[in-house]
């Protein structure tokens, strides 16, 4: 099972309990399923550096209508953009040969 990851954005917060939250455009290549998961991280300094993980994954379209325009919902749209222009340049480009 392979999957191709593109980190849409990473944040860490706290510097007593290290907290640090992130969001990764994945492809998973087995299934063929894109979709965007987001990973907290919580590591409380206090109590023996124990880190609790919490993953979820979530369709893209989902992920784009979720309240707010965070660093990672502008990654996510400027990769798409830049997709979707490259695929219409491309499409010129072979209509004109």
């Amino acid at each position: 099972m392979a999957f191709l990851r593109r980190l849409l954005y990473r944040r860490l917060t706290d510097p007593e309990t290290t907290q640090e939250d992130r969001c990764s455009l994945v492809f998973d290549t087995d299934t063929k399923r894109l979709y965007v998961e987001r990973e907290v991280a919580h590591s409380d300094t206090g109590s023996g550096s124990t880190v609790e993980y919490h993953t979820a994954t979530m369709d893209i379209a989902d992920y784009l209508m979720q309240g707010g325009q965070t660093a990672g919902h502008r990654e996510l749209w400027r990769l798409l953009r830049a997709l979707f222009n490259e695929a219409s340049d491309s499409a010129a480009s072979s209509s004109e040969i």
